[in-house]
């Protein structure tokens, strides 16, 4: 099934929730696994969560887009693709972010924001089949008292 277009409002809902999230699990292991304040992690994590929201909502009106014209449906391989573009377009755009905040090298932070991909990409893939299951059933409810 082809899901109706989202609004501004429910695209900017869901790039809200999906960082909310993230950033709940990931500051503090985070914070652990790099030995680092939890505010300056935390800081990072907005930052990088600034640029992800942003990177969220552009890549997916146009993923959807490319679904709707080509009728494409969401299978299992389809959000792979999906998950890959996402997370290998925001590695490509964080690097520099990520160096400079951290103040490290572009090398060290192409392995930095690779272990965000590794935490990223099993989550972006979850995240986004629970929403859009939520979202169906949601849908199906409005039908049915509409």
């Amino acid at each position: 099934m082809i899901s109706p277009e989202k609004s501004l409002r429910e695209r900017v809902f869901h790039a809200v929730l999906y960082e909310a999230c993230a950033m709940a699990l990931l500051v503090p292991l985070g914070s652990l696994l790099l030995k680092a304040e939890p505010g300056h992690v935390g800081v990072l994590a907005l930052l990088m969560s600034t640029l992800a929201m942003s990177w969220n909502m552009l890549f997916n009106a146009l993923f959807e887009r490319l679904e709707r014209r080509y009728r494409l449906q969401r299978t299992p391989l389809w959000r792979s693709v999906h998950a890959l573009g996402f997370e290998g377009g925001l590695l490509l755009l964080g690097i520099p972010l990520v160096a400079w905040w951290m103040n490290i090298g572009y090398w060290q932070a192409l392995l930095l924001d690779a272990a965000l991909f590794v935490f990223f990409l099993p989550y972006t893939y979850v995240f986004n089949w629970c929403y859009d299951h939520a979202r169906a059933r949601w849908q199906a409810r409005r039908v049915l008292t509409s």
